[in-house]
C-alpha cells in the first residue's frame, strides 16, 4: 500500500482547500478584482500546492528510500526521486 494511502484523507483535505483557493482566484479574475488582491490569491494557492507536494515527497522519501531494505531497489527510488526533483524545478 501507497504511502499516499494511509494519509489520503489529510491529502484529500488539502486539496480541497486548493481548489477553494483557486475557485476563489476566478472569481477574483472574473469580478475584476485588483491586481495585488488577485498576486496573494495566486501566491497563496501556489503555497499551498507546494505544501502538498512537500508532504507527498517526505511521505515517498520515507517509504520508498529510507526504509526500502533492498539497496539496488532503494537506488532505483532514490533515482526517480532525483528525477521529479528536477521535474519540480521546471
Amino acid at each position: 500500500m501507497s504511502h499516499v494511502s494511509h494519509n489520503k484523507k489529510a491529502l484529500l483535505a488539502r486539496l480541497r482547500r486548493i481548489a477553494g483557493q483557486v475557485a476563489g482566484l476566478e472569481k477574483a479574475l472574473q469580478e475584476d478584482a485588483d491586481c495585488s488582491d488577485v498576486l496573494v490569491q495566486i501566491a497563496a494557492a501556489k503555497g499551498a500546492m507546494h505544501a502538498l507536494m512537500m508532504e507527498v515527497l517526505v511521505g515517498h522519501l520515507g517509504e520508498h528510500v529510507v526504509a526500502e531494505p533492498d539497496e539496488a531497489q532503494r537506488q532505483r527510488e532514490a533515482e526517480v526521486l532525483v528525477s521529479l526533483l528536477k521535474g519540480f524545478g521546471k
